[in-house]
């Protein structure tokens, strides 16, 4: 069993390896070997090129005008062909685990686009155009080089979930309660001093992430009346956030017993990213 496992990994890496050579080489049959013969539209309207090794997207992926889904996920990628605004039925578009340190043009001209994941970049801020994607409702920006708030995402009209976690963020702008859709907002690994004023002004709010922060206290949450999780775990504060009568918390001096406090926060953050997949899934599900 052990051999076999182990010649198993062997050929994996092999097959890799192979993979990044190749990925250096342009012409037509290395792009072959990488991504297969991009001939045919696929039947569920879904095209996978994720963990290719790519460092160019292939002219041919782009000319499956009735595609829905796109993942180019885990790749070598830092720019995209002008031929990608040809998608204009693209609903999902997964750039995240790249290269890219700033988003390419073509993007912002995907009429239809409705969920874009971009997390585990190099980008610090993202163009005016992408005011343009009025169909947006997710948004994943987690694990870039964002140090100010990219205030073009306040002119998302349908945004109703965003993740801009462990990026190096101090503020939001109160511009932000324009987004009346949003309602769920993951923050977590960021640099705030202070819990966001903004977001005590989104009574529709129903999830607010704030875990792996720099806040001391908390103000009061109870008047929020979509609120049903709050993450306020690893944070330097003194207090705990006052909530209404059914909402979940998750961090120091939850409701429960001394000796469960550990067991029980731990159960609700493994809960809660059970939830983050399920609707995750869900979200591509629904397209």
């Amino acid at each position: 069993m052990w051999r076999t496992s182990g010649v198993s990994e062997t050929l994996s890496e092999m097959g890799n390896a192979m993979r990044g050579v190749v990925a250096f080489i342009p012409s037509e049959r290395c792009q072959r070997f990488l991504v297969g013969d991009l001939k045919e539209m696929p039947l569920d309207r879904t095209l996978d090129l994720s963990s290719r090794q790519l460092r160019r997207l292939p002219i041919a992926a782009c000319v499956f005008d009735e595609l829905v889904k796109l993942y180019l996920s885990d790749n070598n990628l830092s720019s995209l062909p002008a031929e990608l605004q040809g998608l204009k039925k693209l609903q999902l578009l997964a750039l995240d685990f790249n290269c890219f340190e700033k988003l390419p043009a073509a993007v912002c001209r995907l009429p239809q686009l409705s969920i874009l994941y971009l997390g585990n970049n190099r980008l610090y801020s993202l163009p005016r155009e992408l005011s343009d994607l009025k169909e947006l409702n997710t948004l994943w920006l987690e694990t870039n080089c964002f140090t100010v708030f990219p205030a073009v995402v306040c002119e998302l009209p349908n945004l109703k979930t965003l993740h801009l976690g462990y990026n190096q963020i101090q503020s939001l702008p109160t511009e932000l309660s324009r987004l009346e859709e949003l309602r769920t907002v993951w923050l977590a690994g960021n640099q705030l001093a202070e819990f966001p004023p903004v977001l005590l002004e989104m009574h529709f709010l129903a999830v607010i992430d704030v875990d792996r922060n720099k806040i001391r206290r908390f103000p009061c949450l109870s008047h929020l009346q979509g609120l049903k999780l709050v993450i306020y775990d690893h944070n330097p504060c003194v207090n705990a956030p006052k909530v209404a009568e059914g909402v979940r918390r998750v961090g120091r001096w939850a409701d429960s017993a001394d000796e469960e406090k550990e067991d029980e926060g731990s159960k609700a953050a493994s809960e809660t990213t059970a939830e983050v997949v399920e609707a995750h899934t869900e979200e591509e599900h629904n397209i």
